[in-house]
Parts: C-alpha cells; structure tokens; sequence
C-alpha cells in the first residue's frame, strides 16, 4: 500500500490564559495534523506539535514519505534519524545546567533533540491509522491488542488568569473563570469531576509561592476525600529544600510528586532526602527523563519512580509498548502526559493505553480545556464517561477528519499571527514586564 501524498494542515485552537512555570498559554495553542494518503484513496491522520518549526520539520520528510509503502515504518524511521542527526541526552550532570538545551529548560516536546522522534511518531501514528483503515482493524490491534476496554484520564488543573482563549471576534466564554487561590482551585476540581467523572486530580503547580500550593493540596484533599489520588508538577520550579519542605508537608496526600526539582540529579536528591524524612511518595518525570536515552540514568539515580510518556516526542506508540515493558522489568510505574491537544491526539493516547499493560497511572490530559468550536473530528468531541474514554473499535483510530472544521482551523492560524509557543512571552506582555523563567524559582 504506497503513500502517494503527504497533507501537512497548521492550525491554531483558542486556549485559556493557563499559568505553568513556563509563564502563560497564548491566547492560541498550535497544532499540526499530518494526512497520508494511499494508492486506495484511504487517508490516515496524525495531530502533533505546531508551529512554524514542526511544521519545517515534517516538510523535511515529505521525500521519505511518499512513494514508500505504508507499512515501511522501520525504514522510514533510518531516514528520518538521518535527516536530522541531533544526539541524545544521557547524561544527568549536564541536564542540571541551566544553559544545557535538554527538557526541563524548554516545553517537552519543543526541543531540538527530540526533533527526529517528533516527526517520525506523527508519521507513524498517520501511517498506523491508514494501514488499520485498509485491513479493518483498529490501531490498538496493530500495537499488539487491547488489554483494556475503556482509558482513565485524570483532572488536569491550572492556576489561569481569567479569559476563556482567543481574541477578537473569536474570544471565547470564560467557562472556568480565574483560579488564583485554594478555594478557587477546589471549586475547579468539583467543576471538571462532575463534567468528566475523572477520579484522579493534577495540579499544575510552580506558579504561587509553594506554601499557597501546599494550601492548595490539603484543600483539595479535604474537599475530595482519600478516594480521589492527588498529583502536583510545578514543572522543575522548586530547589531540592523547597521540593524537601513541599513533599513532607504533603506526605500521605500525594500519589506521586512530579517533577520537583530540575534534572535527574536534582531528583534523585529530591528523593534521597524524603526517604529519609519517611516519606515514600514516588517521583515522576516527563521533562527528566524524555527519551530511552534518559532511562538508564534515570534508573541508576533513583530519582524517578513513575515516567510519563509522550508518544508525540517519544517517537511514536509502538516506542511507548516496548517503554512500558522496560518499565515493568524495572518496577518503574508508567503513565502518559498531555500538552494541549484536540481529539486525534486523545485517540491516539487511547489506543496506545489500550495496549499497553503496564500503564499504572491514570493519563493527563488537556482535552477539557479545548473548546468544542475548535474539534476536527466527524461527530465532534471525543466522550468521557466516568472519567474514562472507551477504546474505539472501528478501523484505525476510530475517526474520520471532519475537512471543513480542518479548514477552518487553518483559517485561524493563519489569522492569529502565532507561529510557534512562548509562555514566557505572554507574561511579559500581560502579567510582568520583567518576568523570566528561572528555574527553579524557589
């Protein structure tokens, strides 16, 4: 089954003003969706990071693409490594320099070493959905078959100024309002629970001095009760004593603390000093550890417990089975982290669950915070129930691309004027003329 075209649409989706230690989200989140289209006039598609520079990225790609057989993956991946021959990041010490380009210093995903992992995993997740289209199976088949009917996310909650996204006539309802407080950050727990049914909560912390997050955790444990499992990331924001003071205070709340302190060393230390205050509280990772490369570090250092895995800069959903079975060999728990996203990126994050065992963790996700003007899927948002989303069973991912709501996300894209992400820009130029990331903070 030859690919005989590669369609490459940017487009933007408005997102509300959501503060994380990297500042503020644009009025406008990017996104690229990547089509391939076979002899047989079938079409897979992929969603992935936007902007000018992705965008760049799989242009690059397009001589490896077309003309080669859809199920030419292994191949494909050589020419796409070739292409772009940036090493690896495997060693700790440097991933604590602040001038080192390694992901705690840049959004996950955004980064030039993941590049060639990038662009590869949107081809192969495009290519996985035509071939599961053209044999009638869906793609959670070709990864090996589900385990597991049905994919539980957890509520993904944000400090945010008030404003719902977007701008000019396209300025969208602030559905949430502004959460700059404990109270406020509660009452956006009960909100997202009762809307989703999520039965696990994520604060998105390293955004208020950390003994309003502690408040902020205790709050939320008093208000849900022991059943709903907590999780915080300030996003590598806090000195290893900060992250020491935070952990111990919130020992018994948390079900895992992410990412507290930049790099491996700084986590194995974070770690070091819990156990030996008693508190067993594991630590994640999606900007410590980003790649296979990091593993091995990653296990030697103690300083990681549970990695969350993104097939967007992992290199695609069959690098994430065989992460899951490293995982598992090394009792190391697995889950899945979420930028902003529309319904093909979810889907693909479901299959991916669907057959992969060792997933532990109940995924993040961004998909509440997207407005449903902005999907480009037939039939429209994808559904939760009970904080869950069932495995699709059609053939490949499950959806069709809905091409009007496609164009029109182009439309916007190219209306925004935003070309690729910067949070520490949008601070500047709404919150704090002077505002820089320094990480950590405090």
């Amino acid at each position: 089954m030859k690919i005989v075209d590669m369609r490459l649409t940017p487009i933007a989706m408005a997102d509300p003003p959501l503060l994380s230690s990297y500042g503020l989200h644009a009025p406008y989140a990017l996104r690229t969706v990547v089509e391939l289209v076979s002899e047989d006039e079938l079409t897979g598609a992929a969603e992935t990071h936007g902007g000018q520079g992705p965008l760049a990225d799989l242009a690059r790609a397009r001589p490896f693409v077309v003309g080669r057989h859809a199920y030419d993956l292994a191949r494909l991946w050589l020419a796409v490594g070739r292409e772009r021959g940036d090493p690896p990041v495997d060693d700790a010490t440097e991933q604590d320099a602040p001038t080192y380009p390694a992901q705690t210093y840049t959004l996950p995903g955004e980064g030039r070493l993941d590049a060639p992992l990038r662009v590869y995993a949107a081809l192969e997740v495009a290519a996985l959905d035509l071939i599961g289209k053209s044999v009638g199976v869906p793609v959670c088949d070709l990864l090996g078959g589900r385990v597991r009917d049905e994919v539980p996310f957890s509520a993904y909650l944000f400090y945010k100024r008030a404003g719902g996204g977007g701008s000019g006539q396209d300025a969208r309802e602030d559905r949430w309002g502004e959460v700059l407080d404990p109270g406020a950050i509660v009452e956006q727990a009960k909100r997202m629970i009762a809307a989703y049914g999520f039965g696990s909560v994520k604060l998105k912390g390293g955004v208020l001095p950390p003994e309003q997050e502690i408040a902020a955790m205790l709050a939320l444990r008093d208000a849900l009760g022991p059943a709903i499992p907590l999780r915080i990331d300030p996003n590598a924001a806090w000195t290893t004593d900060t992250a020491l003071r935070v952990g111990t205070a919130l020992a018994g709340t948390l079900e895992y603390l992410e990412d507290p302190s930049p790099g491996l060393a700084g986590m194995a230390r974070v770690r070091r000093g819990l156990r030996d205050a008693g508190v067993g509280t594991p630590l994640a990772s999606n900007t410590a550890v980003t790649s296979f490369a990091d593993v091995p570090a990653a296990i030697q250092s103690g300083g990681v417990q549970v990695i969350l895995s993104d097939h967007h800069y992992w290199g695609g959903l069959r690098a994430i089975t065989q992460l899951g079975r490293v995982c598992e060999t090394f009792g190391i728990g697995l889950s899945m982290h979420s930028n902003s996203h529309l319904g093909l990126s979810l889907l693909a994050m479901v299959h991916l669950a669907a057959a992969t065992p060792h997933l532990t963790y109940a995924s993040d996700t961004h998909y509440p915070w997207q407005d449903a003007a902005d999907e480009i899927l037939v039939g429209g948002r994808v559904r939760f129930k009970g904080g869950a989303v069932g495995v699709p069973t059609g053939p490949g991912l499950g959806a069709e691309l809905d091409q009007d709501a496609l164009a029109r996300g182009r439309e916007r894209y190219e209306r925004c004027g935003y070309r690729n992400r910067d949070d520490e820009a949008e601070m500047r130029r709404h919150v704090d003329s002077e505002w820089r990331r320094v990480v950590p903070r405090w």
